[in-house]
């Protein structure tokens, strides 16, 4: 049972779900988990990657764009309805048709009484085997950002962005005490023999390192389940977790459809800064190239 909140502390729920084709069962799969973890004494409930749909992204097809909606729009209605009436802090990974032939990969954040705080646009996009997102999705122009929610200040990030230190370090710096993945990743059948424990093991240690480096908590929230696409499709692996300014496992979720919840005690924030002083001792005066592609 999830112990009561004290005031410092804040209670994660993470959804971590399969889909099926159609995005208005996926929404209501969604919504039904957030009062899962609402009942549960979450605060801040985390979907997962473009939760409304099957991951689209394996295949270049134009008739995937129809799934685009805007911000705000009706999923950011009908979240922020179930937000106010459970109070709860609700982030929702979104396709967000911005104008005609524009689209984004987008987080929408809800604070607890149901308003819209803001969004924030996936920066950092893929194109590899499968995962072919710089077809769908224009680069975020929003920047790393944090929001002061109810229960906490909180930066979101998004997939592909997980593996960048910079995005992490950027919003750990503009005051995030969490930071939030929507995540869909999982294995290409063929490669998961030979492959699957070394790269799942990668995912989760570099998003580990961010909390590690920046004195912050992690949230990752990943899809389940086999979807159909070339080659054999993709087998999400689920995984979710939670860790602590340590790197220390606090939750984490199983390979099937699964509602998580981890509370935190925010104060860890601050001792874990003070005892490991990364951010005191960063040089800033000597790390101008790191605005250069490489150093030749």
């Amino acid at each position: 049972m999830t112990p009561p909140p004290t005031p410092n502390t804040v209670t994660l729920g993470l959804v971590q779900m399969s889909c099926t084709p159609d995005p208005e069962t996926n929404m209501r799969k969604a919504m039904q988990g957030i009062r899962e973890a609402a009942g549960r004494g979450a605060q801040i409930v985390c979907l997962q990657e473009l939760f409304r749909s099957r991951y689209f992204c394996q295949t270049e097809d134009h008739r995937f764009f129809a799934l685009a909606e805007l911000i705000p729009g009706p999923s950011t209605a009908a979240l922020g309805k179930l937000a106010a009436e459970l109070g709860v802090v609700i982030i929702a990974s979104l396709f967000e048709k911005r104008a005609e032939g524009l689209y984004h990969n987008t987080a929408a954040i809800i604070d607890a009484d149901g308003r819209l705080l803001g969004k924030y646009r996936k920066m950092h996009i893929p194109d590899d085997p499968q995962y072919y997102e710089k077809f769908y999705f224009t680069p975020g122009d929003l920047g790393f950002r944090t929001w002061n929610t109810r229960f906490g200040r909180i930066g979101v990030l998004v997939c592909w962005d997980q593996w960048y230190p910079e995005a992490a370090r950027l919003t750990a710096m503009s005051g995030a005490q969490i930071l939030f993945y929507p995540t869909a990743i999982g294995w290409l059948p063929a490669e998961k023999d030979e492959h699957g424990p070394q790269q799942q093991s990668a995912w989760e240690t570099i998003q580990r390192s961010h909390g590690i480096a920046n004195g912050v908590y992690v949230c990752a929230v990943n899809r389940v389940g086999h979807e159909d696409g070339p080659t054999g499709g993709l087998e999400f692996w689920g995984g979710s977790f939670v860790s602590d300014p340590g790197g220390r496992l606090i939750a984490k979720g199983g390979t099937g459809d699964e509602v998580l919840t981890a509370t935190l005690d925010l104060g860890k924030v601050d001792e874990s800064r003070t005892h490991w002083p990364f951010l005191r001792d960063r040089r800033i005066d000597a790390y101008a190239d790191i605005t250069k592609r490489y150093l030749d």
